[in-house]
C-alpha cells in the first residue's frame, strides 16, 4: 500500500507540472499532503514537513548565496571576456552555438556542482540564444546533461557516497569509470551536433553584428540594467582570483558549502560595491530570482520529508528489489545500473546511497557480486538524477534560462535516458561492471 501511494505520488506530480495544471512550487507541497492524508498520517504530516524543510535549509542558503554571488560577478563583468571568447569562435551559426555551450558546461561541472555549472553557462550563453531567437531549452538540455556525466566525479557527490556507504577505496571505485565518462561526454556532444543541427536548420547561420555589452544587455539577469555603471572591468583579476579560491575550497570541503558561499559573497559585494546603497540596489535586483529558486528548494523539503517520514520510499525501494527472479542475481550489477535510474530519479542521493544501496550490495554478495561492481553501477544513472524534481540546482537551472520545468523535462528525458544506457553499455563493454 506504501509502495503504491509512494509511486502514485510521483506519477500525479509528474503529470500535473509536465500538463502544466500545478505550478511545481504549488505541486510539490499539495501533492505529498494530500497522499499522506491519504495513507492515514495526518496526525505527523507537520512534524514530517518541517523535518524535510530542515534538511533542505543547508542547500536553500546555500543557493540563496550562490545566486547572490554570481550575480555579482556577472554585474561586476567578470564572464565579459569568457562571453567574448565564445562570439568569436560561434559567430551566428547555431550549430557551434549549441557545441559550445557542451564544451563549456563540462569544464565548468569538473568542480561537481550543479549550482556553480549552472549560473557559469546559462550566464555566459543565455545572450547569445536571445540574440539569434534559438530554443532556450537547448541550453538547459545540454547544461544539464554535462552536470549528470560531470557530477560522477569523488567530490560530486554520489560517488562520494557510494564509496563510504559500502566502505570502499574511492580509486577502486572512481578510476574504472573514467572511460564510462568519457562516453557520457561524447554523448552530450552528439546530443549538441543533433540538436544544434536542427536550430541551424531552423534559423540559418546568422549574420550578427553586436558589441559585448549590447549581448549581455540581452540576458535575463541584466535586461534591466545599465550595465556601464555596474561593470568593475579594474577588479577583473581581483574577481577571478576570488572565485578560484572558492572553486578550490569548495572542492576540497574547508567549510560548509552555505558558509563559503556567504563569506563569498560578503567579500564580492564589499570589493566591488562598496557603497551603501549600491549594494542594495545590486541585492535587491537579483532578489526575484533568489525568491523563485529558494522558495521551490523548501517545497521540496516538505515533499522529501513526507516521503520519507512516511516510509513511502523504503517500501517503494522494497518493492523493486523484491521483484527481481533470483535467477537474475549473476546480473545485479547490470540491474543496480538500470535501477539506480528510476531510484534516483524519486529519491535524493542520502536515502539512495546511505539505505537503499547498502541493501542492493548485500543482496548481490549473496550472488558472488563484487560490492565494488554495485557502488560504479549505482552512479550510472546520474544524467536522469539531474533533472529530478528533488533537485534543487534543476530550478536554478530553468528559473535562470527563464523555461517552465515541465517543459524542460519533456525536452531533456530522452536524451537524458539515452546518456544513462549509453554509460551503461560502455561499463559492460569495458568491464567495469559485469554479469
Amino acid at each position: 500500500m506504501l509502495a503504491f501511494l509512494g509511486f502514485s505520488m510521483i506519477v500525479v506530480f509528474m503529470f500535473l507540472i509536465i500538463t502544466k495544471r500545478m505550478s511545481a512550487l504549488v505541486s510539490l507541497i499539495v501533492i505529498p499532503i494530500l497522499f499522506a492524508l491519504l495513507g492515514g498520517f495526518g496526525s505527523g504530516i507537520g512534524e514530517m514537513m518541517l523535518e524535510g524543510v530542515m534538511q533542505v535549509a543547508p542547500t536553500g542558503v546555500m543557493l540563496m548565496f550562490a545566486i547572490l554571488y554570481f550575480g555579482i560577478m556577472i554585474d561586476a563583468g567578470l564572464f565579459d571576456p569568457l562571453v567574448s571568447k565564445i562570439l568569436v569562435f560561434v559567430k551566428g551559426d547555431p550549430l557551434k552555438i549549441v557545441l559550445g555551450t557542451a564544451i563549456l558546461s563540462m569544464m565548468v561541472a569538473l568542480d561537481g556542482d550543479g549550482t556553480t555549472t549552472y549560473m557559469i553557462t546559462v550566464s555566459a550563453m543565455l545572450p547569445l540564444y536571445k540574440r539569434i531567437g534559438m530554443n532556450p531549452l537547448i541550453l538547459t538540455c545540454i547544461a544539464m546533461l554535462s552536470f549528470g556525466v560531470m557530477n560522477m566525479t569523488p567530490w560530486g557527490g554520489p560517488t562520494a557516497r557510494a564509496v563510504a556507504a559500502l566502505q570502499l577505496d574511492v580509486g577502486d571505485v572512481f578510476t574504472p569509470l573514467i572511460p564510462v565518462m568519457i562516453g557520457g561526454a561524447l554523448w552530450t556532444l552528439f546530443t549538441a551536433f543533433i540538436l544544434g543541427k536542427k536550430e541551424r536548420k531552423r534559423l540559418g547561420i546568422a549574420e550578427i553584428q553586436y558589441s559585448k555589452d549590447e549581448m549581455l544587455a540581452l540576458s535575463q539577469q541584466s535586461a534591466t540594467l545599465e550595465l556601464d555603471g555596474y561593470k568593475r572591468p579594474k577588479l577583473l583579476w581581483v574577481n577571478l582570483i576570488l572565485t578560484l579560491i572558492l572553486l578550490i575550497c569548495l572542492i576540497t570541503s574547508v567549510l560548509p558549502l552555505s558558509i563559503l558561499f556567504m563569506i563569498a559573497f560578503v567579500i564580492a559585494l564589499m570589493i566591488n560595491y562598496p557603497k551603501l546603497d549600491d549594494q542594495k540596489e545590486r541585492i535587491s535586483s537579483h532578489a526575484g530570482n533568489v525568491l523563485a529558486v529558494v522558495g521551490l528548494v523548501f517545497a521540496s523539503g516538505v515533499f522529501t520529508g513526507i516521503l520519507s517520514g512516511t516510509e513511502m520510499v523504503d517500501a517503494m525501494a522494497n518493492s523493486l528489489v523484491a521483484v527481481i527472479p533470483e535467477s537474475l542475481g549473476s546480473y545485479f550489477a547490470v540491474i543496480t545500473a538500470v535501477t539506480s535510474i528510476p531510484f534516483t530519479y524519486f529519491m535524493a542521493n542520502d536515502p539512495y546511497y546511505f539505505g537503499v544501496l547498502p541493501i542492493l550490495a548485500q543482496t548481490a554478495a549473496s550472488y558472488g557480486v563484487d560490492p565494488v561492481e554495485i557502488a560504479r553501477a549505482s552512479v550510472l544513472g546520474q544524467p536522469i538524477h539531474a533533472m529530478s524534481p528533488l533537485m534543487a540546482s534543476a530550478y536554478l537551472l530553468v528559473g535562470m534560462a527563464g523555461v517552465e520545468f515541465g517543459d524542460h523535462q519533456k525536452f531533456i528525458f530522452k536524451w537524458a535516458l539515452g546518456s544513462c544506457f549509453v554509460m551503461i553499455a560502455i561499463a559492460l563493454i569495458t568491464g567495469v561492471i559485469t554479469f
